[in-house]
């Protein structure tokens, strides 16, 4: 029996059909999506195999959310484009941990903001009537993390980065496996200065 903490296990059969083994109910993809929200984890395991497909049904969720008929998409087409031009790219191996990282760091302004929203909420008649200060620093850090997020994603468009002798990538001369290697290491070096850029803004 697996322990409290252990994520959920949720099986694919071949007919599509999704089986919570910790309800012994059949799921949607709705309901996993609802799952997610709610910060329950659970891992997706092909029936027949047990291979973990947790990613390309998570995967298939963002699809069916981006093709409702409400019309709210939250991915642009511009972030697509430039999401799908990185695979293959040198920085597909650092792209995935800069974003899982940026994306913790805009949660955690984005609860802090929700505290923020619940303190002004429940204040007396007179403190609600100061609310229009508190709402325009949230917009404006809202404002901040968008800004911040687009730049980060600028820095890692294919050819923009810049080369360890100060020249742009697409400038620069051929090198060898060695020489690229430690380009890559620094390169990692400035995500991670990056990264901590996010975190420090989103602590600030």
């Amino acid at each position: 029996m697996p322990a409290k903490d252990d994520p959920v296990v949720i099986k694919k059969y071949a007919n599509r059909r999704l089986y919570n083994t910790g309800t012994s109910t059949y799921v949607t993809l709705e309901d996993l999506a609802e799952m997610v929200k709610r910060d329950e984890e659970f891992v997706v395991q092909d029936a027949k195999t047990g291979e973990d497909i947790t990613h390309s049904v998570l995967t298939q969720i963002i699809f069916e959310l981006e093709n409702a008929k409400t019309g709210q998409n939250m991915l642009p087409i511009s972030f697509l484009r430039q999401l799908i031009s990185f695979y293959g790219d040198q920085m597909q191996a650092i792209l995935p941990s800069f974003l899982e990282q940026s994306m913790q760091a805009f949660a955690r302004e984005q609860e802090r903001m929700r505290e923020q929203m619940q303190k002004a909420f429940g204040a007396s008649p007179m403190d609600m009537m100061k609310m229009e200060a508190p709402m325009k620093m949230i917009e404006e850090q809202t404002r901040r993390n968008i800004e911040m997020f687009q730049s980060a994603m600028r820095m890692f468009a294919p050819g923009t980065w810049s080369a360890p002798n100060g020249r742009r990538e697409a400038e620069a001369e051929p090198r060898n496996d060695a020489k690229g290697h430690d380009d890559i290491e620094e390169l990692r070096e400035q995500v991670a200065a990056m990264q901590r850029k996010l975190d420090a803004l989103s602590k600030g």
